[in-house]
């Protein structure tokens, strides 16, 4: 092979290089740049159709606005033909009206006084309207607003007064009636008994002394004091009585120590076999104030006031005066125990 066909067959190889589709290098480029070009002016066409057409809308929002702004005008001129002067007048007065009420409602809601604090402000000038009350002047409102609150209030408190005072009518209408209960189921003068402890009925002093005996003594620390306490609870009192009684027989005594002893005995000073009386008097009182001193050393009776007397010989058995009666008689030698409620009316 040559050289000059070997260069033909190296040509022939780079041209065939060169085609795309059968074309070569520049006429694909002339048609790819034919293509664009065609798209170009399809993009253009389209804008402009696009832009025909909104300046077919503008035109026709134009005429629309403008006939509209001549429609207002007609409507203008009409109006203006047919309001009469005074209607012209009103409808400004009423404006105006209209403008200031909008501008008191803008300074009251800066105020924070909302639509609903406004209706109740409404509420209230008319109740006071009606009420004949002059809103124009706000002292003399205030003074007669102010009378009319203390009226109320002062009603208000009647009205509790009388409420007060009817729960109070009930309540004691219904303690009368528990009280009435109360009486009607009690015994009638029903009092606290009486203790009576007689030489008769074994208690027994040492003859003509105030010394009790043994069993005297443990009857007073035991059973007894417990009747006694047990009755001042039932009966609500707080003082007991120690009466001494003696019979008729005379004393063979000349003098007696009471008046200088007595209180010592009392006071538990002195032991109750000093005291030596000299008659059926001294005689009861020593042997209230023996019988006094043991109860009083009792627990059951702690706080209660304990007092000794004496009835001498003067009454018997049964509360009845003695009209006489000589002898030994054990029944009348007795220690009577009663109980009672303090006079308190007479503490000073």
């Amino acid at each position: 092979m040559s050289a000059a066909d070997t260069a033909t067959k190296v040509e022939a190889k780079g041209y065939n290089r060169g085609l795309i589709l059968g074309f070569t290098m520049a006429e694909s480029m002339l048609l790819l740049v034919f293509c664009l070009l065609l798209v170009t002016g399809a993009i253009i066409s389209n804008e402009r159709l696009k832009a025909s057409n909104a300046l077919s809308e503008v035109a026709k929002v134009k005429t629309e606005l403008e006939q509209r702004k001549r429609d207002n005008v007609e409507l203008q001129a009409k109006l203006a033909t047919q309001l009469s002067l005074v209607d012209k007048r009103k409808a400004e007065e009423e404006w105006r009206e209209l403008v200031v009420g909008r501008e008191i409602v803008e300074a009251l809601k800066k105020q924070g006084i909302d639509a609903e604090d406004l209706d109740e402000l409404v509420k209230s000038v008319a109740l006071l309207l009606q009420r004949s009350l002059d809103v124009s002047d706000p002292v003399a409102l205030q003074k007669k607003v102010d009378a009319l609150l203390a009226a109320q209030a002062s009603q208000d408190r009647e009205q509790t007064l009388e409420v007060a005072l009817e729960a109070l009518t009930r309540r004691l209408a219904e303690k009368e009636d528990e009280l009435s209960k109360v009486q009607q189921a009690s015994k009638p003068h029903e009092w606290p008994p009486i203790i009576s402890l007689s030489e008769a009925s074994g208690y027994f002093f040492t003859s003509g002394s105030a010394e009790l005996t043994k069993k005297f003594t443990a009857d007073l620390s035991g059973s007894i004091s417990t009747q006694i306490a047990e009755n001042l609870k039932r009966y609500g009192v707080d003082i007991v009585e120690v009466i001494g009684h003696t019979d008729e027989q005379p004393l063979s005594r000349s003098g007696s120590n009471m008046d200088k002893l007595a209180i010592g005995v009392v006071s538990a000073n002195t032991p109750i076999v000093d005291l030596v009386p000299a008659d059926n008097a001294g005689l009861g009182l020593a042997r209230a104030i023996s019988v006094a001193s043991v109860l009083r050393n009792n627990e059951a009776l702690a706080g209660m006031t304990i007092l000794p007397l004496s009835a001498a010989q003067l009454i018997m058995p049964g509360d009845k005066l003695t009209t006489g009666q000589s002898g030994n008689v054990e029944s009348r030698r007795r220690i009577e125990i009663r109980i009672r409620r303090r006079d308190n009316s007479a503490v000073q």
